[in-house]
């Protein structure tokens, strides 16, 4: 035991051995961290498979527009018409309710595609163009105007049937 610690000691007092790291600039110090990255950078043209499915989504999203506009109107008339919990209007406006956040999965379905094809590209590009990436941030966007109402149009109902 004793042996074992003086060798220990012994072994952290031994000089190094081989040359010392050099304390001169290296060549990446000699950049000047002030030069301005460009913020330009070429964008070039949509991928035109990729602005067909994104107009294919958005597409989707509005066309599903119409249809959860009239569940909407059954679902308030619904649950404007409730009555206590559990009771059978109450169910009605429930089931309402229902058919009307079904509905609402076009509008995420749409959504959650365009995130998909965004993350695809990254995950096989591992970069996304920045022309491509515009168009998705447009498409996501687009989707997300129509998506925003409508969940708060969903939630505004549960809080109503929730009381």
């Amino acid at each position: 035991m004793i042996l074992s610690a003086m060798l220990m000691v012994g072994a952290c007092s031994a000089p190094m051995v081989g040359p010392e790291p050099s304390l001169a600039p290296r060549a990446a110090e000699a950049i000047d961290p002030r030069v301005p990255v460009p913020d330009n950078v070429p964008s070039g043209p949509v991928d035109a498979a990729l602005a067909g499915k994104l107009d294919e989504l958005v597409g989707m999203a509005k066309a599903g527009q119409p249809m959860f506009d009239a569940r909407l109107a059954n679902a308030e008339r619904q649950a404007a018409a409730a009555g206590p919990s559990a009771s059978e209007s109450w169910v009605v406006a429930q089931q309402a309710l229902s058919q009307l956040v079904e509905q609402f999965g076009v509008t995420t379905k749409a959504a959650a595609d365009i995130d998909s094809l965004a993350s695809a590209r990254i995950e096989g590009q591992r970069w996304i163009r920045p022309a491509d990436q515009q168009a998705i941030a447009a498409a996501a966007a687009e989707v997300a105007a129509i998506s925003g109402p409508q969940a708060a149009s969903i939630e505004r109902l549960q809080i109503l049937l929730n009381r």
